[in-house]
């Protein structure tokens, strides 16, 4: 290798590390993310199952919710920590890694989100309630947030820029 293909390898490492370390511009996408995040906080306020809200569900602290059983709990972690903390620390740090698991976790919490309200309509009038209008809300704003948080992801530039 010449000198002057060392200097280019040089300067071509160098920019990668750049790029790799730049923040991620989202343009008009982190208002409709932000918006996203805004109904799911919301959903977390309205009716789950019955009378018990989406923060009861989590929490377990209601009757209704004690016997809501494991998915509709799991999809209100899952989308509390992938939907609302980690979408909102992508959003203010704007950082690869926290973007892909934005977005990855948040389809893993989409699809738990489908599990829940399918196992509440598949148990609706036996011994629980069947699924409100929050967590139906909630799961259309964590669909939303993992389609634009995955859209992203998925523009991220290779990491190695190799000129064969």
């Amino acid at each position: 290798m010449t000198s002057s293909e060392e200097d280019i390898a040089a300067i071509r490492d160098e920019v990668n590390a750049v790029e790799r370390r730049a923040p991620v511009d989202l343009g008009l996408r982190a208002i409709i993310i932000a918006v996203a995040v805004f109904v799911l906080i919301v959903g977390y306020i309205l009716p789950w199952m019955g009378d018990s809200a989406g923060w009861q569900v989590l929490l377990g602290t209601d009757d209704a919710a004690g016997r809501a059983g494991t998915v509709p709990r799991l999809f209100a972690g899952t989308s509390l920590a992938f939907g609302i903390v980690t979408s909102a620390l992508a959003l203010a740090l704007r950082r690869w890694p926290l973007i892909w698991a934005a977005a990855l976790g948040g389809w893993f919490a989409a699809v738990d989100g489908l599990l829940a309200i399918w196992t509440r309509q598949s148990t609706a009038g036996l011994t629980s309630p069947g699924p409100g209008i929050g967590l139906a809300i909630s799961e259309a704003a964590m669909v939303v947030t993992a389609a634009l948080w995955l859209k992203t992801a998925w523009t991220r530039p290779p990491a190695n820029h190799n000129a064969d």
